[in-house]
């Protein structure tokens, strides 16, 4: 369909710190088609009214695992390593099979669509079934290639992984709402020959490569102990440091490794409220940016986090960011809705497409209605959807041109039967694991 999207406020995000005031958008084909001023708008098309809202482009989610919203809450409150090898681990064991990740990640994406978020950057098992739940809820996925040095439900081996994760690749190499990612866990959990696979099957395929790396103290000094080197180090010593690595999380960093960073275009996937949760440490993002890298922003899993809700993520990192930096004028709520956007776009490589309202890029858009009384007097939008709104302001999502979210409604799937899904496998898993 035709659209014409008369909106208070349209925020482009290209050109950077531009706000364009009674703007409409129009959008055609799936596409953008243009940006103009809602007095000079004259046409035919499906006319929507956004006046008091504020249109962004949707927002990408650069890193979860999105059947994890299963386990939301599952085990709170636990450092990192309990957390992980104590519940997380053995719960897969349990229930990780492809019923569990496909309606695990239709309740995330239904989630993720709800709150603005209109593509994710996804790890986890069985991505086949991950992809086809995107597909039916109508949100944008990169899937991940996931690869990790334990047998589980999905591969037995690393050759198994790869040939599972390749296919997945090829299934979906044109599909214009579903690109791929090589994901191989974490360093720690990673052989150095599967990583070096990686390392030259992203380089022939053209593929991002995403990873946990530096999320912990415990982790770099472990590495340290066993390999004798620091995971970055080890990471460039494989040949994964080119700007199609996607590093994730990045709490324990030296100033040479910084600039190694930077020197190589590494993209880093900020979770500011998981590695608060888990007390992983925090991300020197202020530093990062004045290096030049591009930092994205992601929600990590609700099992770690308990949401994906990318609006309250920009929030956080822009308040941690400016703790951490002691500076109050550090990671402003431009720069940090631009992390949540285009940077995220350009760390999957997609920045051509998406990330920012341009005439010609894919119309991934989300009206947030600023008209309520939590976020008046409006003096900035951009400052009131990072610092005040939260995701009940978001009303409309477009996907490719696709009205995915309709007045707060789904569009794509019925809510109640992503609901008595849940329940059942909230039931399910309660009673087996005691």
């Amino acid at each position: 369909m035709k659209y014409a999207i008369h909106a208070s406020w349209v925020i482009p995000v290209r050109p950077s710190g531009v706000t364009l005031k009674d703007h409409t958008v129009v959008i055609e084909g799936g596409d953008i088609e243009a940006i103009v001023p809602t007095a000079d708008w004259h046409g035919d098309a499906v006319e929507v009214d956004c006046r008091g809202h504020a249109v962004i482009p949707g927002l990408i989610n650069a890193h979860t695992h999105a059947a994890m919203n299963l386990y939301r809450g599952l085990a709170d409150d636990l450092p990192l390593k309990t957390w992980l090898e104590e519940h997380i681990w053995p719960a897969e064991a349990m229930f990780a099979g492809q019923d569990f990740v496909r309606e695990g990640t239709r309740l995330a994406a239904a989630e993720m669509l709800l709150s603005g978020t209109t593509c994710f950057n996804d790890m986890y098992f069985f991505g086949d079934d991950a992809a086809a739940a995107a597909l039916e809820t109508g949100i944008r996925a990169s899937i991940g290639m996931i690869i990790i040095g334990f047998p589980s439900a999905w591969a037995t081996d690393a050759d198994e992984y790869f040939r599972k994760g390749q296919a997945i690749h090829d299934q979906y190499r044109s599909h214009p709402m579903v690109t791929t990612t090589f994901a191989p866990h974490a360093p720690y959990t990673v052989d150095d020959a599967s990583l070096s696979r990686v390392a030259t099957l992203s380089a022939e395929l053209e593929v991002p490569v995403h990873i946990h790396v530096h999320e912990t103290a415990h982790e770099v000094e472990q590495a340290v102990h066993e390999h004798g080197e620091r995971p970055l180090s080890r990471l460039d010593r494989l040949g994964l440091l080119t700007p199609q690595l996607i590093a994730v999380h990045m709490t324990q960093l030296s100033d040479n490794e910084i600039e190694r960073l930077s020197e190589t275009g590494v993209s880093i996937a900020h979770c500011p409220e998981s590695n608060l949760k888990l007390a992983s440490g925090f991300c020197p993002v202020a530093r990062l940016l004045d290096a030049g890298i591009n930092i994205a922003l992601g929600t990590d899993s609700a099992a770690s986090n308990n949401d994906q809700d990318m609006l309250g993520e920009m929030k956080t990192a822009a308040l941690l960011g400016k703790g951490v930096a002691g500076d109050a004028t550090a990671l402003s709520a431009g720069t940090v809705l631009e992390m949540a956007t285009i940077n995220g776009a350009r760390a999957l490589g997609c920045d051509d497409r998406l990330g920012s309202i341009e005439a010609g890029k894919a119309a991934d858009l989300v009206a947030i209605d600023l008209a309520r009384l939590t976020t008046q007097p409006v003096f900035d939008p951009v400052s009131q959807i990072v610092y005040s709104a939260g995701r009940d302001h978001v009303r409309h999502v477009w996907v490719g041109g696709r009205q995915v979210v309709e007045n707060g409604n789904l569009t794509t799937i019925e809510s109640d039967d992503i609901l008595a899904d849940a329940r059942t496998w909230g039931a399910r898993i309660a009673s087996q694991r005691g």
